[in-house]
C-alpha cells in the first residue's frame, strides 16, 4: 500500500482476507459440515451461511436449513476460522433475543463470531413464516431501531460477550444503510464492480466524517460471485476491498474457486 492510499483509503491497511458463503440449500447438513471443515483446511478466514428459510436458487422447495442453530453447530465444529451469517435478517427475531443468541454462539466459539445483519428482502420467507414484509424503507428503519437495542443488550448480559463482537452490515443503500454502517459496523459488505464499490466507499467515508468516526475502522468486504482473482482481484483491491467472499451452493459444494482466492490472498499479504 502506498502512502497516498493510506491517506485516501485508510481501510486499505487491513490485510486481505477470504471468506466463503456455504449456502445452506439443496444439501444435507452432513455435506454442509464437511464443506465448512474443508474450507477451514484450505485456509479460509471466514465461513458464512445465510439467514433464509427457503432456497434462493434452484428448486424453491428444496432442502434448506436454519441459520442460527447452524452457526451454533459451526462454533463447535470449527477451531480457527471466524464465522457468521451473511447476513441475519433483522425482521425474524426480537433484537434482544438475537443479541443473546449471538453472545452465546460467541462464547461457544471462544470469540470467533462475526455478527452479520441486514434489513431483510426475501418476501417468501416473510409470507411463509408470518412476518410482516412491509416496505424496504420500513425494514431499514426497523434495523436502525434494533442495532442500539442489540448493543445495549450485549452490555447487560451475564456473562458479557467475549469481546466487542464485530458487526457486519450488508447492503448498499446510501441514505440509510451506509449511515447505519458508519454508526454501528466494523465491516461493510457490498456488491458490484470496482467502480460501484469505490463510490459506495466514498459515501460511507462521508457518513463516517459526519459523525466523527475514522473510516479506517471499517473493513470493506465484497462478494466476488463466480469471478477469479485474476479477473477482479486487483481492481477490487485497488479501491480498498479487503475481505473477498466466494459463494458455493449444494448439493455439490465446489471449493475450486475458493482455493484460487486463498492462494491469491497469500501472495498479496506476503508482499
Amino acid at each position: 500500500m502506498t502512502d497516498s492510499e493510506s491517506i485516501d483509503r485508510p481501510y486499505a491497511a487491513f490485510p486481505v482476507r477470504i471468506g466463503v458463503q456455504v449456502q445452506p440449500q439443496h444439501a444435507q447438513y452432513a455435506d454442509i459440515r464437511r464443506t465448512v471443515a474443508a474450507a477451514e483446511e484450505i485456509g479460509v478466514d471466514v465461513a458464512f451461511n445465510w439467514d433464509h428459510f427457503y432456497p434462493l436458487s434452484g428448486e424453491p422447495e428444496g432442502l434448506h436449513f436454519e441459520c442460527w442453530t447452524m452457526l451454533a453447530a459451526w462454533a463447535e465444529a470449527t477451531e480457527r476460522i471466524q464465522f457468521g451469517a451473511l447476513v441475519t435478517c433483522n425482521s425474524y427475531r426480537n433484537p434482544d433475543l438475537l443479541a443473546d443468541m449471538a453472545r452465546t454462539v460467541d462464547h461457544i466459539s471462544d470469540g470467533r463470531l462475526i455478527f452479520g445483519i441486514g434489513s431483510g428482502w426475501f418476501e417468501k420467507d416473510y409470507d411463509e413464516y408470518g412476518y410482516e414484509f412491509g416496505t424496504a424503507g420500513g425494514r431499514l428503519d426497523a434495523l436502525g431501531e434494533a442495532l442500539p437495542r442489540i448493543e445495549q443488550r450485549w452490555a447487560k448480559l451475564n456473562p458479557l460477550p467475549t469481546r466487542d463482537i464485530p458487526v457486519l452490515i450488508g447492503g448498499g443503500g446510501e441514505k440509510k444503510t451506509l449511515k447505519l454502517v458508519a454508526k454501528h459496523a466494523s465491516i461493510w459488505h457490498g456488491f458490484g464492480d470496482a467502480e460501484t464499490l469505490a463510490h459506495k466507499h466514498a459515501v460511507l467515508d462521508e457518513h463516517c466524517k459526519t459523525i466523527g468516526r475514522d473510516p479506517g475502522e471499517i473493513e470493506r468486504s465484497a462478494a466476488v460471485g463466480d469471478k477469479s482473482p485474476e479477473q477482479i482481484g486487483k481492481s477490487l483491491l485497488d479501491v480498498g476491498s479487503r475481505l473477498f467472499t466466494v459463494s458455493t451452493s449444494g448439493p455439490d459444494y465446489d471449493l475450486g474457486l475458493l482455493r484460487e482466492w486463498v492462494a491469491w490472498r497469500d501472495e498479496i499479504n506476503a508482499k
